[in-house]
């Protein structure tokens, strides 16, 4: 396996990147927001260019300004209230957390940094041969599964009868493991590979992307992630059906992600 280092990734201008810790040096979350807080005081000020923190989180549930109280662990389980967009979700071991904090044109155009966003991560997903796509209303990259008539039953029914089709109320947590988020790829439905999540502040980004490598993604069985109730959640590895790191998986995200943020038009939102 090759070495992560810590510190910042030196560049002669434009981006810059900043390793906070992976593996044993993960992050406790709260220490990284607060991170995140600092930087993003200092891009405003423009003591610092525009900087995404990239590292590993220590297992925790976070949950976004959306989130229902139904979405959240049912055994009580900790979760975070973090002041981004969208709704929980899971971070932790094996997962490549990015925060790019970045000074945008006002009025800020918050879905076209999204969009960037998803569309390194693509770009990063097909290198290594998956092809990650975005679904409409839903951000974040995703595999898209099989057409509803062509998936395989579960417990001998027709997927016509699919609870998750008809029911908004539909809980995975309660339906047993052939319907939980992790098993999405065994079911070929549709399945998140990527989550995406933000807050913009004074024109400047914060929060940003979660990419899941080689996690156990049965953690995310806990919760409803993101809100979906009928799709679920992938990996890399998963998707490969063999092993990769995240040492592996940094530096083409690095690559991607200079490429994306720093080639971009930026303009201010149309109004």
């Amino acid at each position: 396996m090759t070495a992560i280092s810590r510190g910042e990734t030196p560049a002669p201008e434009g981006l810059r990147f900043v390793h906070l810790g992976f593996g044993a040096d993960a992050v406790e979350y709260t220490s990284a927001w607060q991170e995140q807080r600092r930087v993003h005081a200092a891009r405003f000020a423009d003591e610092l260019p525009d900087t995404c923190l990239l590292l590993e989180h220590q297992a925790v549930y976070t949950a976004g300004r959306r989130t229902a109280d139904e979405e959240r662990p049912l055994d009580g389980t900790p979760v975070v209230d973090v002041d981004r967009g969208g709704k929980i979700t899971w971070h932790g071991p094996g997962q490549l957390v990015g925060y790019p904090i970045q000074k945008l044109p006002r009025p800020v155009d918050v879905v076209a940094h999204v969009r960037r966003l998803e569309e390194a991560l693509i770009r990063v997903c097909a290198e290594f041969g998956v092809e990650g796509t975005r679904v409409e209303g839903r951000s974040g990259v995703w595999v898209l599964g099989d057409p509803v008539e062509e998936r395989a039953a579960l417990g001998g029914l027709n997927l016509d009868f699919d609870p998750r089709l008809t029911d908004e109320l539909f809980d995975p947590r309660l339906s047993g493991p052939e319907y939980a988020p992790s098993n999405a790829g065994q079911r070929r439905e549709d399945r998140k590979l990527a989550a995406i999540g933000i807050r913009v502040a004074k024109g400047v980004t914060m929060h940003g992307f979660a990419l899941n490598v080689n996690p156990d993604n049965t953690s995310f069985d806990k919760i409803v992630p993101c809100g979906i109730r009928d799709a679920g959640v992938a990996s890399l590895a998963g998707e490969l059906g063999r092993e990769i790191t995240i040492a592996e998986v940094l530096p083409v995200a690095e690559k991607h992600l200079r490429d994306v943020l720093e080639g971009a038009e930026l303009l201010p939102r149309a109004v």
